[in-house]
């Protein structure tokens, strides 16, 4: 389970991702990892105050009814924060090294990306992901950020396919590593979507369908050639600060 940030409020320090509805009085089952992160890691027990969001009611604070081995009840009590959700703007990437995948996945999720689809390109060092695990990576990123949104994982999609499927009404900003070194275009607003590329770049066949289709648009981050970790994170910050929530 995550380190939780520090908090300069009154609201609980502890923030715990449920899949469980939230209101009033509400008895909230907890797993058995979390009733030990609860009672063994952070020391709590009953009464203690913990906050708690499902990604649509906002975060609540609840407090500990019991803790024990196999699971715990927590009791909501008031709501500490309404929800909030990011601009729908995706997070497309080819996976790379295991933590460097973990890595962008992690920041989509603090920088407020809607949606995060691992893509499978020519050059993908990856050939499968744990999609299961990516989706526990995010989920601990909003726990960490102080977020009630949680995006989902997609599951791995050759970029073929998704190109095939693509819904125009949505721009597609490729990150282009050929325009390296070029001033930056201004990415399109809402709904939107951001294609990074693997560590070996996109091959020829894909940069020539990819520059054919009517709703990519290319993407230039400055006079470098980044990681793909950094592309990500550069190309949201990127989005965010002009179009995003941010402003």
């Amino acid at each position: 389970m995550p380190a939780n940030p520090p908090r300069t409020d009154d609201r609980p320090k502890v923030r715990l991702y449920v899949e469980h509805a939230l209101e009033e009085g509400q008895h909230v089952d907890v797993s058995q990892d979390q009733s030990h992160y609860l009672g063994n890691v952070m020391r709590l027990s009953a009464r203690d105050p913990v906050a708690l969001f499902n990604g649509t009611a906002g975060e609540w604070r609840a407090k500990i009814v019991r803790l024990a081995k196999r699971g715990g009840i927590l009791e909501c009590e008031a709501q500490t924060a309404p929800q909030s959700n990011p601009p729908d703007v995706w997070m497309l990437f080819a996976p790379i090294k295991k933590t460097r995948t973990d890595f962008i996945v992690e920041k989509a999720v603090e920088l407020g990306a809607s949606r995060i689809v691992p893509v499978q390109t020519e050059f993908t060092n990856a050939e499968r992901i744990r999609r299961d695990r990516l989706q526990a990576h995010a989920i601990e990123a909003a726990e960490q950020s102080g977020g009630t949104f949680v995006p989902e994982v997609a599951d791995l999609i050759p970029l073929s396919r998704l190109l095939s499927d693509w819904p125009e009404e949505r721009s597609l900003w490729w990150a282009n590593e050929a325009l390296s070194g070029q001033t930056t275009c201004d990415p399109a607003p809402a709904p939107a979507a951001i294609l990074i590329g693997p560590e070996g770049g996109f091959s020829p066949v894909e940069r020539t369908r990819l520059s054919a289709l009517p709703f990519v648009r290319h993407l230039a981050l400055g006079p470098r050639i980044l990681r793909a970790d950094t592309a990500a994170v550069s190309a949201l910050t990127l989005w965010q600060s002009l179009h995003g929530d941010w402003r």
